[in-house]
């Protein structure tokens, strides 16, 4: 969305370059990347990156209100709600298409947010390994308030590992390494020195939990919680090996399971800000809006877009038979701005906070990017075409 940065970024762009820099990722993972890497970064100007700012702004202050835990309690399953809760998230994600207002401006508006951790390892090198394929853009910064990568490094320690030791916290996932987001795992490994363990070999001894490498076993005081419990099919058999894990006091999470629920599509309806579109409870719609078609219809407990429906009908708003678990939210229109060779293409952006434990607000710290030229922005739904997928704003 800069001109100038973009017209040389298109001229100095070679699919060779695009290719070695998908090949360095590889090498980084071992195995090839689960998922697409656009061609491009994002360039933002100042202007942009101010209105970004402010968006999230709003959205931490609702997440500040005293009555937070009290407004979002019903948020979470039973079966899932984990004991020893902290007082606030570790990690804010805000995801906002780009669009344009009343008057013509490019201006944020929020899809979705999550108190869940996202790619903060990941992106932070893919950030790097563009500016280091493409030298013109070599003097941009992925990151809000860091001087560079070190010191973002440094807070993402700071609230992962904290006062701990490495070997002692632990990032959990199922089959963490298989997961199409592995790459992240391997790289935030390497950033922090921990390790990563699958749920399936995590271990329980009474009320002592450890995990096993090269025959040594190793205690565990903290976790990386990347475990998304909607995921899990089988609870008993999932936690057979760690019976306790939920109630525990023995391990501190960082990223409690609870958020992930607090901080979702259900806390759509309770925020207040120009950069968010009007969102209701499906259970508390009185009249249904005559132009369904500015609308969309989302489960609340649902992952990376799926069970949206974009093309709302009255016989869709009546088969939902809890309505208290669906949101009805004003349609959000993509505004085609990043220049690709053979034309325009869609935006979301993600903005990525850190909130280590003793700080009274989270750190606005880096961004993810998603391209798409079809309807649905995930990768998954754009993977025959190029110049989109997972990427990176540049500042």
């Amino acid at each position: 969305m800069i001109k100038e940065i973009r017209e040389k970024f298109n001229a100095a762009f070679t699919q060779e370059a695009y290719q070695n820099l998908l090949a360095e990722l590889d090498r980084q993972l071992g195995i090839p990347l689960g998922f697409r890497v656009a061609e491009t970064p994002v360039f933002i100007d100042q202007a942009f990156k101010q209105k970004l700012m402010a968006a999230g702004d709003d959205l931490v202050n609702t997440i500040l209100r005293k009555d937070f835990k009290q407004i979002t309690e019903k948020s979470i399953p039973q079966e899932w709600k984990t004991a020893h809760e902290n007082e606030r998230p570790h990690f804010l994600t805000f995801d906002f298409a780009v669009c344009r207002d009343a008057n013509g401006e490019l201006t944020p508006k929020l899809i979705e947010l999550q108190g869940f951790p996202s790619l903060y390892g990941f992106q932070a090198e893919l950030a790097k390994q563009y500016q280091n394929h493409f030298p013109v853009i070599a003097n941009l910064t992925p990151y809000f308030q860091q001087q560079g990568e070190q010191q973002y490094l440094d807070l993402l320690r700071q609230t992962v590992v904290g006062p701990h030791q490495p070997q002692e916290v632990i990032l959990l996932d199922i089959q963490a390494k298989e997961q199409k987001t592995a790459v992240d795992f391997f790289v935030t490994a390497r950033f922090l020195g921990i390790e990563i363990v699958a749920l399936e070999d995590l271990k329980q001894v009474e009320n002592r939990f450890f995990y096993t490498k090269d025959g040594v076993e190793y205690p565990v005081k903290k976790i990386y919680n990347r475990l998304i419990f909607d995921e899990v099919e089988n609870r008993e058999e999932a936690f057979k090996n760690v019976p306790d894990l939920l109630t525990t006091d023995q391990i501190e999470w960082v990223g409690h399971p609870n958020w992930f629920y607090r901080i979702s599509k259900y806390t759509m309806p309770f925020l207040e800000s120009e950069f968010v579109p009007h969102t209701t409870f499906l259970s508390e719609v009185k009249t249904l809006p005559t132009n369904l078609s500015d609308y969309v219809l989302k489960p609340l407990f649902s992952f990376a877009g799926q069970g949206v429906i974009i093309d709302v009908s009255e016989s869709d708003l009546h088969s939902v038979k809890d309505p208290e678990n669906w949101v009805l939210q004003e349609k959000v229109a993509y505004e085609p701005v990043i220049q690709a060779p053979d034309g325009l293409v869609k935006c979301e952006i993600r903005l990525m906070y850190l909130w280590p434990d003793g700080d009274e607000k989270p750190t606005l710290a880096i961004n993810l990017a998603r391209l798409s030229r079809g309807k649905m922005i995930g990768v998954r739904y754009n993977s025959n075409f190029d110049w989109v997928g997972g990427t990176v704003c540049l500042f």
